[in-house]
């Protein structure tokens, strides 16, 4: 018996071609909370970049892959930042070794040193305005919660190695990669909500698309891969469904009898 089921949201709930949400997903999860299943977001994004969902109403927000998780009521029951010589480590190796975009993400939002064609491409693939520019020496005493890179796997690596000790990193997009504590993803924010509402993981389902979310899916009782998941995403997933623009969370719904 499913009682919470957790969503991703770029290419998941939200289709990069539409930049909207489908009727058939809007209806399919109501159906869900009908039958009193709670509904989560589990995302890489801040809870302020949460928006054009339409209008779905959901139990609690994993934001941040993990490194802060909220309730409906704005009650927050994790918080986990970025290490502040690590954030200076990562400012060093930029100016020192090699030009790069990267951003902070703080509640206020998120905040790059450098805007380039990775920095727009990412921002309009997600239907989110270009992050503002800012001097990220200035932020390092700030609450951090993740680091975004603007870079390819292979600077990734070296980044990773150079500058970050605590941290590890998880990508969607081949120019895109977040940056999080070691051990935090998306699977620590489930195991804190599982706790907060008392609910067993068997109980669970997950939907996503990306390689951050991969640990969730891995996680829960039943981890659902999109259609047009990458297929890393879709080796761990116990289905996968239709794509985001084929009806892919309502057909799995319907698959394991969670919607008629």
């Amino acid at each position: 018996m499913i009682k919470a089921i957790f969503f991703d949201i770029d290419g998941t709930l939200l289709s990069f071609e539409t930049h909207s949400v489908s009727q058939s997903t809007i209806d399919a999860i109501n159906a869900v909370k009908a039958q009193g299943i709670k509904v989560f977001l589990a995302t890489g994004r801040l809870k302020k970049q949460v928006q054009h969902l339409g209008g779905l109403e959901f139990d609690g927000f994993i934001t941040v892959n993990g490194a802060y998780c909220v309730t409906t009521d704005n009650e927050v029951i994790f918080k986990r930042l970025i290490p502040k010589d690590e954030l200076n480590s990562l400012i060093a190796f930029q100016e020192n070794v090699t030009q790069f975009s990267y951003a902070f993400m703080v509640q206020e939002g998120s905040f790059v040193n450098h805007v380039n064609d990775a920095v727009t491409d990412i921002a309009r693939l997600v239907e989110v305005p270009v992050p503002p520019v800012r001097n990220l020496r200035e932020m390092v005493d700030d609450e951090v919660l993740q680091v975004n890179l603007y870079v390819d796997k292979e600077l990734e690596e070296k980044i990773m190695k150079e500058a970050f000790v605590t941290c590890s990193a998880s990508r969607w997009h081949p120019t895109f990669a977040d940056v999080n504590i070691k051990g935090i993803d998306k699977s620590t924010g489930i195991d804190r909500f599982l706790e907060y509402y008392d609910i067993d993981r068997p109980e669970t389902m997950a939907f996503g698309d990306g390689g951050n979310d991969i640990e969730m899916l891995r996680h829960v009782g039943i981890g659902v891969a999109m259609g047009n998941a990458g297929d890393n995403v879709k080796a761990v997933a116990d289905y996968v469904t239709s794509s985001v623009d084929e009806d892919g969370v309502a057909n799995a719904l319907r698959h394991f009898g969670l919607i008629g």
